[in-house]
């Protein structure tokens, strides 16, 4: 993390030049709201998840295609239970969470009024990103519209350093950073790391999925030295974790930052839910967790978790990571 620490300083100390660092906190935040009341169990609000009603017509051309017979048919009458869906804890129907979303909507309204930098971050905001921080074991934690956007973020901020070191010209092939990527890595990060690709700000290379002999091939055979490795935690669509054991050594042995998209781990791994890498008891050896708060969390948006080795502070801002200025300036500051 060292190296990374230095470019990401030099990074900042060109946008602090060009005077486009900013603050992402801006507005003096009101005191917490009371804790919400919390249910020792399931209750029968849980069902609300899990229970729906299909469309006749979708449930008969489904029985079609499956084989089904006429007899099997008529005795179904559209009322299903989920299997299918990522509310993995039931919580976007629990109580307290229905309570906290009106709560804030009476009190803040259902617009951010602007985007973070301008007046858009609220003290509820604060609370959920010193609560993911906490959870994931990282110093900080920025949220995000989406968990698409989360790891977008990522992606473009990584590649920024690159650009803002190469001032006035695009980064030489060995100014650029090298991704690595796992084969099955959701779109999001294949999006970020194709617009990286565009941009001329990384070179990029796929390994099979969760072959760490290859990786180690791959690695071995880059003689770049800002280095990326990026892993889905937890792969949705066939089941399996990323490696996370050799993926560590791999780390200690090359020195590279590795990113994981906790997505699908996230409050449901773990002795505390801190996800994959609680699981694997490797947190300390993640230097991002990206995630969302659209599957277990039951609610919208996504985030990003990291060390915090160099706080930035003016007034009364509250303290933002060197990455974080990063992906808010590419983000927000296209200019």
């Amino acid at each position: 993390m060292a190296q990374w620490d230095a470019l990401v300083d030099a990074a900042l100390a060109r946008l602090e030049a060009r005077s486009l660092l900013r603050a992402t906190r801006p507005i003096a935040l009101a005191p917490p709201p009371a804790a919400p009341e919390t249910f020792a169990g399931p209750g029968p609000w849980d069902r609300a998840a899990v229970e729906i009603r299909l469309d006749l017509g979708t449930l008969h051309k489904w029985l079609a295609e499956g084989g089904e017979t006429v007899e099997q048919e008529e005795n179904l009458d559209g009322n299903l239970i989920l299997f299918s869906g990522n509310d993995y804890m039931g919580l976007s129907s629990h109580p307290a969470v229905r309570e906290a979303a009106v709560k804030a909507a009476q009190e803040y309204g259902m617009g951010p009024r602007g985007s973070a930098l301008i007046c858009g971050y609220t003290t509820y905001h604060k609370l959920v990103e010193e609560s993911l921080a906490e959870l994931k074991k990282k110093e900080d934690c920025l949220l995000c519209p989406t968990g698409f956007s989360a790891n977008m973020a990522v992606m473009t901020a990584l590649g920024s350093i690159s650009s803002l070191l190469a001032v006035g010209r695009k980064p030489a092939e060995d100014e650029r950073i090298a991704i690595f990527s796992d084969a099955l890595n959701h779109a999001s990060i294949i999006d970020g790391i194709r617009l990286l690709e565009r941009q001329q700000e990384a070179l990029v290379f796929v390994y099979k999925h969760c072959d760490m002999f290859h990786l180690d091939f791959l690695l071995s055979s880059c003689s770049m030295v800002k280095k990326v490795v990026v892993t889905d935690s937890l792969f949705s669509m066939d089941g399996d974790f990323a490696p996370f054991p050799e993926l560590v050594k791999l780390r200690r042995k090359y020195g590279f930052l590795l990113v994981i998209d906790d997505a699908h781990g996230t409050l449901v791994c773990g002795e505390n839910g801190g996800g994959a890498a609680e699981l694997f008891d490797c947190e300390n050896d993640i230097d991002i967790s990206v995630g969302t708060l659209s599957k277990a969390a039951g609610c919208q948006g996504g985030f990003i978790a990291c060390s915090c080795p160099l706080c930035i502070k003016e007034g009364e801002m509250a303290k933002i990571s060197g990455l974080e200025a990063c992906a808010i300036f590419c983000l927000f500051d296209q200019s």
